[in-house]
């Protein structure tokens, strides 16, 4: 995701200005955004869209666990909801290449975090989750 984000600014920010002011992109620019846009998605499909889902029904214990989803999921609703809200403040603000660049940082700033504070939790019995959650 940190690869295709950072193509997309990359893309941007070679990109020349059309007459309207728009990026006008050359032929082979344009396939090279539309191709990082869509592996973007693959790239979201098998890692953080159902990573999470899976991560958050095993990291909760047995007491906690249908309250914790519930509140963990609107959590992420509503930062999807940000994100949606202020992609065109951003875009307004620092443009395309500005916008996929800090998506970029922030998708290279969630490696780390995750890498160090998500445990794992294979070969766990749920019951035993208590003992590795957060």
């Amino acid at each position: 995701m940190i690869l295709t984000l950072g193509a997309m600014a990359a893309v941007f920010a070679t990109a020349g200005a059309g007459p309207d002011g728009k990026p006008a992109l050359s032929h082979i620019a344009a396939v090279a955004g539309l191709t990082a846009a869509n592996l973007y998605i693959v790239a979201f499909a098998v890692s953080w869209g159902p990573v999470m889902w899976v991560l958050l029904g095993e990291m909760f214990p047995n007491e906690i666990r249908g309250a914790a989803l519930a509140i963990s999921g609107a959590t992420n609703w509503a930062a999807n909801f940000t994100v949606t809200v202020t992609f065109l403040p951003l875009l307004k603000g620092v443009g395309l290449t500005g916008a996929y660049a800090f998506y970029a940082i922030a998708a290279a700033i969630s490696l780390p975090f995750v890498w160090l504070t998500v445990r794992e939790t294979r070969g766990k019995t749920l019951e035993q989750m208590k003992d590795t959650t957060i």
